[in-house]
């Protein structure tokens, strides 16, 4: 898929505190037991433009980092961003990396919501935790589905309120435009899945609205 023009300010205005969250993703994994080493192998997967990338580069430029997407333009638009960078660059999918216990840590950052509940977001989950070593973590963030409360309503007029004023949406309709194709699942879906992948129960680190953050942890 082609990058759309202005995507990183678009997904800035779209979720609150995502101008900070790769700062604090990488900041997370770099605290862990594994990713914490000195030159410590750390997979990026679905890495967009690039955002998490240059936030490993400034906090742990000794970090051996490998950064994957499907997208020839995401990876083509992330490479123009960092320049001449010590990266392994991978068009393809996590589960075809074939990668076993390979990486200290991993980041995902708005993938898992663009995949299907029908095995493929098993699948993804499953390669992620063979990819790591036994005890690395992953920073999973995502769109999640909404708890099922009465108030519910009134944070959803609250995320069209932020992005109003964030100069993102001239009319309602447009955050169906936004959001259209992804797959957001509730923390007890999400909890049975990277139970099954041979995640530890999601600790949660992240959450603004409907965007909420996760470290799980391989199972030893």
């Amino acid at each position: 898929m082609a990058v759309p023009q202005g995507y990183d300010l678009t997904v800035q205005q779209l979720i609150p505190g995502y101008a900070s969250l790769a700062r604090l993703s990488v900041a997370l994994l770099a605290a862990s037991p594994l990713a914490s080493r000195p030159g410590a192998a750390v997979l990026v997967a679905g890495c967009g433009t690039g955002a998490d990338l240059v936030e490993a580069r400034a906090q742990r430029p000794d970090w051996q980092v490998t950064a994957i997407d499907p997208s020839a333009e995401m990876l083509a638009a992330a490479q123009q961003r960092l320049g001449p960078a010590d990266i392994v660059w991978r068009q393809a999918r996590v589960e075809e990396l074939e990668a076993e216990a390979c990486f200290a840590g991993a980041l995902s950052v708005l993938v898992l919501q663009s995949l299907p509940d029908d095995g493929t977001k098993l699948a993804f989950l499953s390669a992620l935790a063979r990819s790591l070593e036994p005890g690395g973590q992953l920073v999973l963030v995502d769109l999640m589905a909404p708890e099922r409360s009465p108030l519910q309503p009134q944070v959803a007029e609250a995320w069209l309120g932020f992005q109003r004023a964030s100069g993102l949406l001239a009319r309602d309709e447009d955050l169906l435009a936004l959001t259209q194709g992804l797959h957001p699942i509730g923390e007890a879906r999400l909890t049975a899945l990277v139970n099954a992948a041979g995640f530890s129960d999601p600790a949660r680190v992240f959450q603004a609205l409907g965007y909420e953050g996760f470290l799980l942890q391989r199972a030893r």
